[in-house]
């Protein structure tokens, strides 16, 4: 059932599971309990809709380098962040990117303090296999040799250096439209929106929660009692519902130790370069590379480090994703092109807007050409993580002069990259979040190290010359910075003086508090974390559903 708590004239409700939260995570889990004997109240403070009110309750500040505010990665709505996913799948359909974590991921590993998570990833392997499901997406195979043909094949790199990986893609609206009407039909679970959890309550022990708290703007508070309760509210939130916890522990729940919202992490872009082929024809048989239609498929290949260099090394998790484009003064053009239309629709003009003039008068060549091929469904304006299919258009040797190369990376879990209560307060008078994020100089050392090697394996291999874009001697990182992956926060271990969550996703010293979702990721690798964050909530549901038998 759907229930609008504005209209909810109770002050108590009952239920033995509350799930704080309904993106991926939350709604995974609750598909886990839908039509069971199991009651379940789900706590959503957003609508079914977009709304600006319950937005701004996700208002708050950043501290450190150039990241994306709260408020921009942490959708309130019914669906959660599935309702920002802008991959372009086919016409009229948006979704994302998936692929699993890689077993190093799940390992201690020399040289990156912090790293290692209390799972391996044969334990999260069975469940990997049925989040496909969950998510809408082919099957669990992310070998590139059962997505490759004599058409398509992988570069022809030294495996020793550089593998191909593969992203699969989902539909968004089977979070926020199928899986919410699934519960909307179940005689079990019940779903409030507008429904702000502000507060956790324990008993007089401080191990057991007993209820939470729903905050309603102008309306009387009411409370919700379960005998397990969910956090499943986003990288940030989780944290941010713990601390604000603290009439009974003034530290904040699970926050003896003062771990809560440390290691905060997201996966930065970093600007590789370009790629320049040394025989044109190159992007004739690359498609693999791009994100296409394979079967009843929609996957893209990608580029990755072998195993033994990561190790070897001791570096970070990277991906390079290849984008074919033409010159760079006509790529250059259409992202002026792009940036004058935002800018138009967004602000005055700013002091850049000469510059970009410049690029489009200098491409207005290209541009009138590409408008027309647009125009004509030829190909898309300009493909990217967003949109593929330059693979589908024919004679892409003589459209095209250089792979643009876009790096998502895995940062170092810091501790000093957190977030805290702000001494600011949102509408319904709680503390809002302040995130404290700075990028690692070791982290950009490791980056470059690993770029050199991406330049090592295509050289040796003759098919080109990978031009490092570079600052200052040091990768050039995406600004904001982040993906909106939000990870870390609630971080998994054994030791409660270094993590927040058990192997079981509890929070330490509660028996009946458990956190879904990327906070509880000690390491993110470079894969997009939805995949792994509905494994995770699966297997949290066998959990329960064990516990509450």
């Amino acid at each position: 059932m759907l229930l609008d708590s504005r209209q909810f004239d109770g002050d108590a409700v009952v239920a033995d599971i509350c799930i704080i939260g309904t993106g991926p995570a939350g709604l995974s889990l609750a598909q886990e309990f839908l039509n069971h004997s199991v009651t379940g109240c789900l706590l959503e403070s957003g609508g079914l809709a977009p709304d600006p009110a319950a937005q701004a309750l996700a208002e708050g500040d950043t501290v450190g380098d150039p990241i994306h505010p709260p408020v921009e990665v942490c959708r309130r709505q019914v669906g959660g962040n599935a309702n920002a996913w802008v991959v372009r799948i086919k016409p009229g359909i948006l979704g994302v990117r998936y692929t699993a974590l890689d077993p190093i991921d799940f390992e201690q590993r020399d040289g990156l303090p912090h790293s290692g998570w209390p799972l391996t990833y044969d334990d999260l392997l069975p469940y990997y296999h049925r989040a496909q499901k969950v998510c809408q997406s082919g099957p669990f195979n992310y070998c590139a040799d059962a997505w490759t043909s004599p058409a398509t094949p992988q570069l022809a790199l030294d495996p020793a250096l550089v593998e191909t990986g593969i992203f699969q893609f989902g539909p968004s609206a089977a979070f926020f439209v199928g899986y919410r009407e699934a519960i909307a039909a179940s005689p079990n679970l019940t779903l409030h929106h507008h429904a702000t959890v502000v507060e956790l309550e324990t008993a007089e022990d401080g191990h057991t929660v007993t209820r939470a708290r729903v905050a309603r703007p102008g309306q009387p508070d009411y409370w919700v009692s379960a005998r397990q309760f969910v956090l499943a509210c986003g990288g940030f939130e989780n944290a941010r519902l713990l601390l604000n916890s603290n009439r009974q522990q003034p530290q904040g729940l699970g926050n003896l130790y003062d771990v809560v919202g440390r290691y905060f992490h997201d996966h930065p872009f970093v600007l590789g370069g370009h790629i320049l082929p040394t025989q044109r024809t190159l992007f004739n048989q690359t498609g693999l590379y791009d994100q296409r239609w394979i079967g009843n498929v929609a996957a893209m290949g990608h580029l990755k480090l072998a195993r033994a260099v990561l190790a070897r090394e001791e570096l970070l998790n990277i991906s390079a994703s290849l984008f074919p484009r033409p010159s760079q003064r006509r790529h250059q053009a259409v992202i002026s092109l792009q940036a004058l239309a935002s800018q138009i629709k967004a602000q005055p003009i700013s002091g850049t807007t000469v510059g970009h003039l410049g690029h489009v008068l200098r491409g207005s060549d290209h541009i009138i050409q590409t408008a027309y091929r647009v125009k004509t469904q030829q190909q898309p304006w300009l493909t990217g993580f967003s949109q593929g299919g330059w693979s589908s258009v024919a004679r892409n040797d003589r459209r095209f002069r250089t792979f643009e190369v876009i790096h998502q990376i895995e940062q170092s879990p810091d501790p000093a990259n957190r977030v805290t209560l702000s001494p600011n307060r949102d509408s319904l008078g709680c503390p809002k979040l302040e995130v404290h994020w700075r990028w690692s100089p070791d982290d950009a050392h490791r980056i470059s190290r690993a770029q050199a090697i991406f330049a090592q394996a295509f050289r040796q291999a003759g098919l080109g010359e990978f031009q490092i874009a570079q600052e200052d001697g040091l990768p050039v990182l995406g600004r904001p910075s982040g993906a909106h992956h939000l990870m870390g926060t609630t971080r998994m271990g054994e030791n409660p003086r270094s993590s927040v969550v058990d192997a079981d996703c509890r929070v330490h010293g509660l028996h009946n508090l458990f956190v879904a979702g990327s906070s509880v990721f000690p390491t993110g690798g470079y894969a997009n974390p939805t995949l792994t964050i509905v494994a995770l909530a699966l297997r949290l549901g066998d959990h329960l559903k064990a516990t509450l038998a």
